[in-house]
Parts: structure tokens; sequence; C-alpha cells
């Protein structure tokens, strides 16, 4: 297991690495002038020039890079030229956030997804896989955008169930105390119940939206998984020798397709990582998706080139979790190779 998980690690510097320089070049061949991009339409010639000796665009390319490279590994990701702030220091702020929203959205994800799928799957062709079904392509072909609007004009705006897309919690009102940076937990561990429930109301919509909309992966993976894996032949002498169809159904059944649905829910939160941007805009949410939209918006080029490289860590962190995940569920993985039967 250590030897598997160095080897890992190892692989997983090297990614990072990788998706590092490629950001780090991407960024600088751009079409036109890095300091005129970075000093905006409107600037003029003394600004673009004054941004190109601040951030070195004039040096040679490798000097360029080795100066960045010596400064990412110290944790430095550059300065913000819409706030004046550190990148990273803006990025770590805003985590929390996005942590919040995405740790919710794909637990109603998997509470929506997992028990339909195993139930569609153990009454094919009846009205349950039936109404499953038209679930999943629903939710696969739904815009996030398009349902976000839904959700906001009829049961914020119409209704007035929820709160409007203004943020984490309503203008004026005090935050928990910063014990992790969720607002929701902190809110219990302070306990600040208030907070926590006004939190809680503010995340309803999006994480709903977020959470209905990836749910359809997962519903069809686990579906198809189930369903491969009941009609396997263990799961028909199993059948021949009289087991009980509940342990047939989640022993054989839903255990032995684990390593599919866990690659599904993998892929679902790397997408999350990076479509949040356009849930977080939708509801003002104060994350790291809305502060790449930012600098999308304002040609802030050091802040988009953080997010990237944070958003690629972060998939690469996720993927480490995965395959340790692979591991424990099948033993024969931690040997790089499949046992012989």
């Amino acid at each position: 297991m250590r030897r598997y998980l160095a080897k890992r690690l190892g692989i997983s510097l090297l990614t990072i690495f990788g998706i590092v320089v490629v950001v780090f070049f991407i960024v600088r061949v751009v079409p036109g002038d890095a300091a005129s991009l970075r000093a905006g339409p409107y600037a003029t010639a003394e600004r673009i020039q004054q941004i190109a000796d601040q951030y070195g665009l004039n040096d040679p390319m490798a000097e360029q890079f080795v100066d960045y490279m010596s400064g990412f590994v110290q944790g430095d990701l550059g300065v913000s030229i819409r706030t004046n702030q550190p990148v990273l220091t803006e990025l770590l702020d805003r985590l929390p956030a996005s942590l919040e929203l995405a740790a919710y959205s794909i637990v109603l994800a998997i509470l929506i997804g997992v028990p339909l799928g195993i139930l569609a799957a153990s009454r094919r062709g009846s009205w349950v896989d039936n109404i499953a079904r038209v679930l999943a392509v629903v939710g696969s072909s739904m815009a996030l955008f398009w349902l976000g609007l839904l959700l906001i004009f009829f049961f914020a705006f119409r209704l007035g169930w929820f709160p409007g897309p203004i943020g984490r919690l309503a203008v004026g009102t005090q935050p928990p105390t910063s014990i992790t940076g969720l607002y929701t937990v902190d809110g219990l561990l302070s306990g600040n119940l208030s907070a926590t429930w006004e939190a809680l109301r503010y995340l309803a919509l999006p994480v709903f939206t977020l959470g209905f909309v990836l749910a359809a992966p997962i519903l069809k993976m686990v579906r198809a998984a189930v369903i491969e894996s009941l009609e396997s032949d263990y799961v028909r002498t199993a059948k021949a020798v009289g087991v009980s169809k509940r342990s047939i159904l989640f022993v054989d059944g839903f255990r032995n397709a684990l390593i599919p649905v866990v690659t599904t829910i993998g892929i679902v939160l790397g997408f999350m990582l990076g479509g949040n941007i356009i849930v977080e805009f939708l509801f003002s949410w104060p994350g790291v998706g809305k502060y790449a939209f930012d600098a999308i918006s304002t040609r802030d080029l050091e802040s988009l080139q953080g997010f990237v490289i944070m958003v690629g860590v972060l998939y690469v962190v996720l993927n480490v979790v995965i395959d340790i995940a692979y591991a424990l569920i099948d033993p024969r993985i931690r040997l790089g190779k499949a046992v012989a039967p």
C-alpha cells in the first residue's frame, strides 16, 4: 500500500508541475501584448510600461518562468491587478465558500442519484425505473444557468420562501466566529444557531441547482453498474442457493458496482470545481468561481492564472483520494494488477 501511495504521489507532483508549466505559457502566448491585456483597453503607454516592468514581462521567457516557479514553490501566485492583493490569499479566503457549496451539493446529488439508481436497477421497466430515467435525462440536459434562474424567480421572488441571490448571508448579518470558514459548521461550533439557519437558507437554492443537475450522471451510472452486476454469474449463483433479494441487491449488486460509481462521483466533483463559476455568479456567491468570473471580466490574468492552477491542484488531489478509495474497495488495485482467478 505504501508503494502504491508513493507512486501515486510522485505522479501527482509531476502532474501539478505540468499544469503550472502549461498555464504559465498559455497566459504568455495569448494574442496581444501581455502588459496591454493586464492594463486594460484604456491604459496609457506609461501605465502599460509600468505594468510590464512590475511583472517582468519584458524579461526573457526563460527568466520569467524561473521567477514564477521560484515564487510558486513558496506559495506565491502573484498579485491581483484588480485588488492589488496576493492572489493566493484571496483564493484561500474564498475557498471555504466554494467548498461549503460543493459539499452540500454533492451530498444532495448522492442522496438523489444513488437510491434512485439502485431502485431503478432493481425494478427495471417499472414506473419507478421510468421516472428515474426521465429525471436523469432532464438533469443531464438542463443548463445550470436556466435552472438557477427558474429557482430564483419562483422560490425567491414570487413565493419568498428563500432569500434572493445576494451571497452567503443577508446584508448586515454578522458571520459566525471563523473556525473552518464554513458558515453552517462555524455556527454550530460557536453555538450561533441563528447564523447556521441563515446560512442554510442562503445555501438552499444554489445547492439544489447544482445537486439536481449533478445527480443525473450519478443516477445513470448507479443504475447501469448495478444492472450489470445483477446480471453477472455470481449473482445468479447467489439466487440459486437462496440468498435473500436484499442481500443480493446491496452486497452482491451495489457493492460490486462501487468502482464505476466512485469514478462518476469523482468526475462530478471535478466538474463542480469549474462548474461552480456559473452558479456562484448567478447567486453572487463569494467563492473562487465568482473570483474567476470577476478576473475574466476585468482581464486580471494573474488572478485567473492562480484560479486555474488552484483548480488543477485540487483536481489532482481529488484523483489521489479517488485512487485511495479504489484501493480500499478492491485490494487487487493496491498490487497494480488484478489477482488471477
